[in-house]
């Protein structure tokens, strides 16, 4: 667990301005996740719950380990969705255009107030920011903004034994890890998907947005069952670790030309 001066320094969602003025910080780190159905046990906030705790892990890491100072701000819980996804209740589907804009207006008043560097910890796999970063590196070329999917940082086949992509094992176990209280097992679906019939899609020759009432019955795609809170902690933990890792190296670089070898 964070303990309290860390987590006063490095979560933006409970600090106050009292203890924020009085230190410098190298860096912001943006949680972004979404509002849908994870299968019948977990959260519509999942991914934005769990790109929050696994960011303030790395935050936490950064500064004890590391000396490196950054603050993570509130999760943004507004995620693309697929067809299908939209007819659930109270799955909420967001437009590239509103994506765009709060992104933009989020590193509009980080530059302002004199910070360069973001990373953006995705936890949606539906959520794309690579075009907004090359517009915004355009408008903003001494910022340095960064994205990456906490759940692909590490490879999930060698940490679980039957992995899917979504409300599966791997977030389910690291759900049950930050937020038991959160899980019923019990109530959870299968998980159950169906593939595409057209193999141009499956073997990735063309890609295509699943309809999501079409492929999963229950929102799930990848069974939970083998789910654990021991599996979700030394996941996250090592993930959380190399996030650590890469805060230091970024609080070390000063211009564009220190990104590469020499």
């Amino acid at each position: 667990m964070q303990t309290d001066f860390v987590k006063r320094e490095t979560d933006l969602s409970t600090t106050a301005y009292g203890v924020v003025r009085r230190l410098n910080y190298d860096m912001a780190i943006l949680p972004w996740g979404a509002t849908e159905p994870h299968n019948l046990h977990l959260p519509y906030l999942t991914d934005s719950i769990l790109a929050h705790d696994v960011a303030l892990d790395a935050a936490r890491l950064a500064l004890t380990g590391y000396g490196v100072r950054a603050m993570v701000l509130p999760p943004v819980m507004m995620g693309a969705q697929n067809p299908g996804q939209r007819d659930l209740p109270f799955c909420i589907h967001y437009r590239q255009q509103t994506q765009w804009s709060i992104l933009a207006d989020i590193v509009a008043s980080l530059h302002h107030q004199g910070v360069r560097k973001l990373l953006i910890v995705n936890g949606h796999g539906g959520n794309v920011f690579k075009g907004f970063i090359r517009d915004l590196a355009v408008d903003y070329p001494d910022f340095c903004i960064l994205s990456s999917e906490w759940f692909a940082v590490l490879p999930a086949k060698e940490w679980f034994d039957q992995p899917g992509d979504h409300a599966d094992e791997l977030e389910t176990s690291v759900m049950m890890h930050y937020h038991p209280e959160l899980v019923d097992l019990a109530e959870a679906g299968e998980g159950r998907a169906n593939a595409f019939a057209l193999s141009g899609l499956r073997d990735k020759t063309a890609w295509l947005p699943r309809h999501w009432s079409l492929v999963s019955s229950d929102t799930g795609i990848g069974n939970p069952q083998l789910a654990t809170a021991a599996k979700g902690r030394c996941f996250a933990e090592a993930v959380a670790r190399k996030y650590a890792l890469l805060l230091k190296e970024l609080a070390a670089v000063k211009g564009p030309e220190d990104m590469y070898e020499k």
